[in-house]
Parts: C-alpha cells; sequence; structure tokens
C-alpha cells in the first residue's frame, strides 16, 4: 500500500508568492493593431513622432486677431478689423493676419499666421466683410500651439504599462497604428478528480459538478492571461501525465485543481516531483496549506487545492502575481478598509487565514460579518466583499476587535443589510431591491438587528413556554428600536423518502435504530421547533434533553438549508429531516406534516422608511411556493420593542 504524504516543510504565503516570482519573467513581444490592444501590456517605452497638436490650433469658433489690435475693444469701444478669410477644421490656410485684419476660424482649425489669440465668435459681429469685436484678448488665448499637448521625441508611455482607454488615445493622437506589447501567458487549466461531471449534464451519484475549471478561468482572463481549458483528468496516473505533459507543451503556465493533499489519489505532487523540481508543496495558511508548485522544463505547474473557494483563494493571493509578473505587471495592492468584526473569529493555530467577510454599513462606522470558511463553499466568496488576515501566531480575533478588510473589488453599500433565516420566498423579493444578504439563522439575525449591524432580519423562532413565534424569543433577548413586521406562514414537517419505506410517523421515530437523521444547525428556527419537540419526548421518558439526542443516529450531522435535508434524504444518507414542504416537493420526497411556522421581519425603527418599498413588495405577493400561505396581517407591523 502506497504511503501517505506528510506535510513537513510548510512556507509562509509570503514565501510562496516570492518563489514564483522569481521564475514569472515578462513574456516576448508582439506588434498588434490599436484595436486589439486594449489590455495588453507594453513592451517598450513609445516615443512620440509628430507634435501633438502638430498645428496652432483654435480651441473655440470665432476670429483669430492679433491682441494688440483689440486691447482696447469693449462694448463701449468696440474695434473693427478687416475680415482676411475663413478657416474651417481640416482645412489649412494659406494667408496670414496683418494688423488690422482678423480670420474666421472653427473649434479645432489651424490659427493662421500672425495672428495670436482668438476672440470667441460671442464678442463679435460680422457684417459686409468687417469684424466688430466687443472684448479685448490676451496673447495666446483660446489657442492650444503646436506641441503643447506632447512634442516631437517626447516619452508618451514607459513600457509595462497598461494599456486602458486613455492610454490608447494617446497612441492614436501620436499617429500610431500598431503597438509592441508583451505575449499574453497562455494558461492550461486541468480539473482532477474521479468524482466530477460536466456542468450540464446530469449530477449522478457521488458526483460533483466541476467547479474550478471555469471559475479559474475566468479568474485567468480577468489577470490577463489566455485560458486554455484542458478538462477533466481522472485519477489515474498515466492519464494524468499525459494531460500534464500535453498542457506544458502549448502552454506558459499550467494551473492544476485538486490532488494536491497528502491522500493517495491524489497525483499532482507525485507527477511534478517526477517531470521537473518541487519549488514548495504546503503553505500555512488556510484555505490552501497542500498547494504545491514546481518548476518543469522553466515553465510553472502550480497544483491549486481541489475545493472551489481554497482555489480561488490561493490563485488570487499566489498564482495571479506571478501571472502579472509574465505580463511585466505589478499586483496592485488591496484597498483596506477598517472595520469591527461583528462575532469572535477562530485563527489556524500556527498558519496565517484568510477569512471572507461582508461588509456592513451601520451608519456609525463599518461592522466586518465573518461568513462560514469551509473550504468548499463556493457561494462564500461570491458574497463576500473582503477577507480579514489573521496572523500566524493569533488564535482569534475577538467581537468588537478593529480589523483591517481587504476587498475583492470595490466596495459599494449597500441599501438595506439583511441577515437572519433564509427562504425562498424572500429571496425573490430581496432580488428586486438593493439588498446584502447574509444567511446565518434565525437567532443569528436577532442578535445582528439587536448589534445595529442589520437592517431587517428573517426569523422563525418559535418560544417553548409560550408555542408563540418569535415575539417571545425577541423580548427575551432584549431587543430594542425595532419592529416586527408580518411575514408568512410555512409548513413544517419531516420529510422521507417516496413511499415511505422506513414507515416513519412522527419524531419518537427518530429514536429508532435503523433510522438516520439530518439535522439544521443551532440557532435555525428549524432546529429550535425540533428541539422543542425532542424536549417533550424526553419529559416523557423522564430523562434529559442531552441524553434522548446522544441515541439519535444523525443528530449531529447538520446541514445549513432546507433543500439539502431533502437532498440528503432523496440520496439516501438520511432517511428523515424536518424541512418545509417546498423542499420536499423539490427532490420529489413524501412529506408528513408537523405544523404552520411564522416567519417574519425584525426591522430596525431606524430603516423602516428604507424598507417600506420591501414590505409593501411582500403584501403584494401573490404567486406562493409549494407550502407557504400568507396571513391575514401579512406586510403590518405585529409588534414594537
Amino acid at each position: 500500500m502506497e504511503k501517505r504524504v506528510i506535510f513537513h516543510e510548510l512556507i509562509t504565503l509570503d514565501e510562496a508568492v516570492e518563489a514564483l516570482l522569481r521564475r514569472a519573467k515578462p513574456l516576448e513581444a508582439e506588434e498588434v493593431p490599436l484595436e486589439e490592444a486594449y489590455g495588453r501590456v507594453l513592451a517598450e517605452d513609445v516615443y512620440s513622432p509628430v507634435d501633438v497638436p502638430p498645428f496652432d490650433r483654435s480651441t473655440v469658433d470665432g476670429y483669430a486677431v492679433l491682441s494688440a489690435d483689440v486691447v482696447e475693444a469693449s462694448e463701449l469701444t468696440p474695434i473693427s478689423l478687416r475680415l482676411k478669410g475663413r478657416i474651417e477644421a481640416g482645412d489649412f490656410p494659406n494667408f496670414e493676419i496683418s494688423r488690422g485684419e482678423a480670420a474666421e476660424v472653427a473649434t479645432g482649425a489651424p490659427v493662421p499666421r500672425g495672428a495670436d489669440s482668438v476672440v470667441m465668435v460671442e464678442y463679435t459681429s460680422e457684417k459686409n466683410g468687417v469684424v466688430t469685436i466687443y472684448r479685448s484678448a490676451y496673447p495666446g488665448e483660446n489657442i492650444m500651439p503646436a506641441g503643447s499637448d506632447f512634442s516631437a521625441g517626447e516619452l508618451l508611455l514607459r513600457r509595462c504599462t497598461r494599456l486602458t482607454q486613455r492610454e490608447i488615445g494617446v497612441l492614436a493622437a501620436a499617429g500610431l497604428r500598431k503597438v509592441k506589447v508583451h505575449r499574453r501567458p497562455k494558461v492550461a487549466i486541468i480539473s482532477t478528480g474521479n468524482e466530477l461531471e460536466e456542468p450540464g449534464a446530469p449530477l449522478r451519484p457521488g458526483k460533483l459538478y466541476d467547479v474550478n475549471t471555469f471559475s479559474i478561468a475566468a479568474a485567468v482572463a480577468e489577470a490577463g492571461g489566455i485560458p486554455l481549458i484542458r478538462g477533466r483528468v481522472p485519477d489515474d496516473p498515466s492519464a494524468y501525465r499525459k494531460a500534464l505533459e500535453a498542457a506544458l507543451a502549448e502552454a506558459d503556465l499550467v494551473l492544476i485543481s485538486g490532488g494536491t493533499s497528502a491522500g493517495m489519489a491524489d497525483l499532482t505532487y507525485k507527477a511534478l516531483g517526477e517531470l521537473g523540481r518541487i519549488l514548495f508543496h504546503g503553505i500555512k495558511v488556510r484555505p490552501g496549506k497542500p498547494t504545491v508548485a514546481a518548476d518543469v522544463g522553466g515553465k510553472l505547474v502550480v497544483g491549486l487545492p481541489g475545493y472551489p473557494s481554497s482555489a480561488l483563494m490561493i490563485f488570487h493571493a499566489v498564482v495571479r502575481p506571478a501571472l502579472l509578473a509574465m505580463q511585466c505587471l505589478k499586483p496592485e495592492p488591496p484597498v483596506v478598509y477598517k472595520a469591527r468584526l461583528s462575532i469572535r473569529t477562530e485563527g489556524a493555530k500556527g498558519r496565517r487565514s484568510l477569512y471572507p467577510v461582508v461588509l456592513i454599513d451601520t451608519g456609525k462606522g463599518l461592522a466586518a460579518y465573518p461568513l462560514n470558511a469551509e473550504s468548499g463553499a463556493i457561494s462564500v466568496l461570491a458574497r463576500a466583499d473582503g477577507y480579514v488576515v489573521i496572523p500566524e501566531d493569533v488564535e482569534y480575533l475577538d467581537e468588537g476587535e478593529e480589523v483591517e478588510v481587504r476587498l475583492f473589488e470595490r466596495y459599494r453599500p449597500a441599501s438595506l443589510y439583511f441577515i437572519g433565516s433564509n427562504d425562498i420566498l424572500l429571496d425573490r423579493i430581496l432580488a428586486q431591491f438593493d439588498v446584502k444578504a447574509v444567511y446565518v439563522g434565525s437567532m443569528g439575525g436577532i442578535l445582528a438587528i439587536k448589534r445595529g449591524e442589520a437592517d431587517l432580519a428573517g426569523t422563525h423562532m418559535l418560544d417553548a413556554e409560550t408555542g408563540e413565534y418569535n415575539i417571545p424569543v425577541i423580548k427575551k433577548l432584549g431587543v430594542k428600536d425595532a419592529v416586527l413586521v408580518r411575514g408568512f406562514a410555512r409548513e413544517q414537517g419531516l420529510v422521507v423518502a417516496k413511499g415511505n419505506p422506513k414507515g416513519i410517523r412522527g419524531f419518537e421515530d427518530l429514536l429508532r435504530r435503523d433510522v438516520v437523521m439530518i439535522n439544521r444547525p443551532k440557532g435555525t428556527g428549524t432546529r429550535a421547533l425540533l428541539d422543542i419537540q425532542l424536549g417533550k419526548i424526553a419529559q416523557a421518558k423522564g430523562v434529559s434533553l442531552e441524553e434522548l439526542v446522544r441515541s439519535i443516529r444523525g443528530y449531529t450531522y447538520e446541514v445549513r438549508t432546507h433543500t439539502a435535508v431533502a437532498a440528503a434524504v432523496a440520496q439516501g444518507r438520511a432517511d428523515v429531516g424536518l424541512a418545509i414542504r417546498y423542499a420536499a416537493e423539490l427532490y420529489g420526497l413524501d412529506f408528513i406534516p408537523v405544523g404552520w411556522e411564522v416567519y417574519d421581519l425584525l426591522i430596525r425603527k431606524e430603516a423602516l422608511g428604507r424598507a417600506r418599498p420591501l414590505v409593501d413588495a411582500l403584501k403584494a405577493v401573490e404567486e406562493l411556493p409549494p407550502g407557504y400561505r400568507k396571513l391575514p396581517d401579512t406586510g403590518e407591523i405585529a409588534a414594537e420593542f
């Protein structure tokens, strides 16, 4: 049996970046026409072959004059000059101006010899070949002299400049039709693993859609490279090596996702060790510890982690600087915002941690709300504004601590911030407005309102003592300056396989040894409902809830959404779970009703005006998903705190 590889010598993130930069040299130059130059990087300094403008040109419609002739001109003492001629843009005058003469000139037209200023047409009148001037002009007024923009021989643009619309305009003004730029790096992208399926194909049991091929290809293109998608390679050594050799033959850089950790099926480090020289294997960072890089025949090959969010984070942190260097560019430092951390966030114990966060404008400063940073959660990066770095020697960052948030892109505040329980119907409503949403469960949403971080929160928390939804729990938590707007009802129940093969009837059946359940996380309304029901059973049996749940198979197996519960049952990973009817119908499963719950919106009073259009949209909803119904007071204020 093959032994697993153990990471003995991890390097720091900075060392990993430097290892690639030392070998990432600008690629050779190629000449491209101006219309294809956008986004490319100059391979040489560019000097102007001409003066711009190439002649003295008028910046207004008016009359070219000698300023000495009109020095006394005014509304009370106008000066009359003889009209010598007219010059349109594109013409070139074959005459000159002498004392007592003027020439009509259009905007952009050459100024005739002898004239040293142009009087705007608004301050003139013309009749029978005589121009009357009603204001004075100083030398050079309304004239752009030849070479005043830039002159022949002047350095226009330096090498290693990325060409945007501004630089391309300068090149066109200098009359350059083609320009020498560095060749764009060709980047071959390979995804590995027997579990990968092509997006668009039916998802077979045990398979996952290939995310990395497409997300990394987009990241490569965004960084100026040319992505070469080379498909998926199974966990087979010969197929793996063949794909790698083919990629090296056509690309300047090869990126492989998956196959980088210490598992026996992970082949990247083995193949790279045979073909070239390993630069490093393992980085003191989370996510992305198993990243590997090698020099194969002078070309860089980087093995990225298989988890999509880990792969993208490492691409941006480690690979992107090298890809830019191959184009003679340096990465711009990320924009950094200071914010207060909303909740305590754990470090990575000896590794640098890159923790995605959402920025929330509380009106009193920015709050950084950490997102679930599980390596496989690609949706985290889609929702995050940036990330917080937790150093290697820091165990945790505490709630309220000031942190620096490195932005992925430019931060744009939202009109409303939603934190709380996710719901399919509410999602459709939120999509109509400028709302930034973070889904953390009902309890997390209520506490976010209490801390002043959220404008509104979705909640469906059942109070065990009163049997009432939301209001008692909100009162117990001491929320102030908020209102509860009545939402809608959702039918909760036990989701089981089609035909209910295990004959499950109620919560008592969760105690059976032949039944495996799937659960929701603590802090969600569904988990609260389940624990209340199980608490009743525990009381009847004379045991504690903690003792009872130890006998329930799958109780500690938690998933984030109602549909994830249904998916686990549909795939046979669980026999039963508590979820809404909509999730069961989505997966074609049977549903055992438990009751209707109330899903409400908790809104800070300060935000009620901004949230009013959203509340009105909630009241106006007519088409409801299965297992939903409106309440008599949907959209009305049910309580104030």
